[in-house]
């Protein structure tokens, strides 16, 4: 099965209405956006799929519209793990540009890249070498230089995560995400905030939890902020970069089936819902093997791969709707076209923001850190007589 989406193909017309608005949260599908030739044929000659979708939104009386093609991609990666580092990278870096120029072509203002794009997810390994050597200064280094020049060429922003060596402080690694402007410029960058112990995710060999906090990013076309990987299991680290005021959150993770699959198609569509603000769930493809095997404390004979990651990209939207989503095996590029002002228009509607009461869960916060803290539990008196 080449994901969800294809299951639901033989259904009748009722049965398929049905489903689409429990799955997708709209009475019928989004309308598709052209997809102009140019892009087609890049798209077979590149072997990648290209899906576009335009998201309703009801226009108002005294603002004008606030519309913003927004972009992600999701990619394997191209040569094997045993290859030279440099020609892994260059041609996973010449991939991309080849989705990034359809992407440019579809008129996509802003752009996210998944997780660490510039190399296989060698966390499975716990080997530092020669994997580290991937990592790069998120202001200068190589993919950075790359994504500028394309930036602004298009017109566009473009979000990329990478592994950041951090030359100013003892030259540390960091899971990075690059903020890179329409004009070419590099706007800021955050770290992530919350590092996985859990299956194969053994990424504290490599780098810890971020020190940049919930940033968002004003670009352009709208603010941005970006929720790497596993932060997505954390409803409070999505409710922060709304909190900050972000519009559009992405989300570039590198997950496998057998782990996350069952949580992917909620996470993101929750924190869009809970956070009036547009989500962006973002997932490499493919399953990658190293050179040597490595095991994962869980009884299982040592093994080379990962497992499968799934892809299956989506946008999710303020009031709960969402794509379908890419592949669950190919290379993708999702073009969404969406209006900012729906964030508001949601807002208003459910209230949400205006019944949050954050100084009460401040406080209740405050004091589930402190070393005396006792929960707030009220005992059933008969149990007490019970044990009498």
């Amino acid at each position: 099965m080449d994901g969800v989406e294809t299951a639901l193909q033989g259904l009748s017309e009722e049965n398929r209405k049905t489903i689409t608005r429990l799955l997708y949260g709209a009475a019928e599908e989004f309308a598709q956006l052209e997809v102009p030739e140019a892009v087609q044929e890049l798209s077979r000659e590149g072997n990648f799929q290209v899906a576009g979708y335009k998201v309703p939104c009801p226009k108002e009386q005294l603002r004008p519209q606030r519309i913003v093609r927004v972009g992600v991609v999701q990619n394997s990666i191209v040569l094997g793990t045993e290859e030279p580092l440099l020609d892994q990278y260059k041609a996973i870096e010449a991939k991309v540009g080849r989705i990034i120029e359809a992407a440019a072509l579809m008129g996509v203002n802003v752009l996210c890249l998944q997780e660490a794009w510039t190399c296989p997810f060698f966390f499975c390994t716990r080997e530092r070498y020669p994997w580290s050597e991937f990592a790069e200064s998120a202001e200068d280094g190589m993919s950075t230089r790359f994504l500028k020049e394309l930036a602004k060429r298009y017109n566009m922003v473009i979000i990329s995560p990478i592994l950041e060596r951090d030359h100013a402080h003892c030259e540390t690694v960091w899971n990075t995400a690059v903020v890179i402007g329409n004009n070419g410029n590099v706007i800021g960058k955050h770290r992530k905030n919350h590092i996985p112990r859990v299956g194969d995710f053994n990424e504290s060999t490599y780098y810890l939890e971020g020190n940049t906090g919930h940033p968002v990013f004003q670009t352009h076309f709208g603010r941005i902020a970006i929720n790497i990987c596993y932060g997505r299991h954390h409803p409070l680290n999505w409710a922060m970069f709304g909190i900050n005021g972000a519009e559009m959150v992405f989300n570039p993770c590198a997950t496998v089936g057998g782990l996350s699959e069952p949580l992917w198609p909620i996470e993101a569509r929750n924190a869009a819902i809970a956070n009036s603000y547009y989500s962006f769930a973002i997932n490499r493809v493919g399953t990658e093997i190293f050179p040597n095997a490595f095991t994962s404390g869980d009884g299982r004979p040592a093994h080379k791969d990962f497992g499968h990651f799934y892809g299956s990209s989506y946008c999710a939207c303020p009031d709960g709707s969402r794509t379908r989503g890419l592949s669950y095996k190919d290379d993708g590029l999702l073009v969404s076209e969406i209006d900012l002002n729906l964030c508001r228009q949601v807002k208003d509607k459910w209230g949400f923001a205006l019944t949050a009461r954050l100084p009460m869960y401040a406080e209740s916060f405050t004091a589930a850190v402190q070393p005396g803290f006792k929960q707030q539990i009220i005992v059933d008196p008969s149990l007490c007589q019970d044990h009498a």
